[in-house]
C-alpha cells in the first residue's frame, strides 16, 4: 500500500489538556509517523504519515482528542509528498 502525508490543524480547547502526549500515544499504537506541536494561536498542528487506512483512524481520533479536550475543528490537507518520518515526536517551541 502507498503511504500518504497529512497536515492536520486542530482547533478548540486543545492545549493544556494533554493533547500532544495522547496524540503521540495513539500515533505510536496506530503506526503513524510524524510530529505534533502547539501553535501560538492555541491550535495543535500535526504532520502525519502512514497508509491511508491508518491515517483515517488517526484523523478520526483527532476529531475527538483526549477526554479533557473540546475539539471544534479538524482541518486535514492530504499530500502525496512524503517526508519519511522515522517515528512520531512531540515538538516543543
Amino acid at each position: 500500500m502507498k503511504k500518504v502525508h497529512n497536515n492536520i490543524r486542530i482547533t478548540g480547547k486543545v492545549q493544556g489538556v494533554s493533547f500532544r502526549e495522547t496524540t503521540k500515544y495513539f500515533a505510536d499504537q496506530a503506526g503513524v509517523k510524524g510530529f505534533v506541536r502547539n501553535e501560538a494561536d492555541g491550535s495543535v498542528y500535526i504532520e502525519a504519515e502512514a497508509e491511508q487506512w491508518e491515517l483515517d483512524s488517526f484523523v478520526e481520533w483527532c476529531n475527538e482528542g483526549p477526554d479533557r479536550a473540546k475539539v471544534e475543528g479538524c482541518e486535514v490537507v492530504v499530500s502525496d509528498e512524503l517526508k519519511y518520518f522515522r517515528d512520531f515526536v512531540i515538538l516543543k517551541k
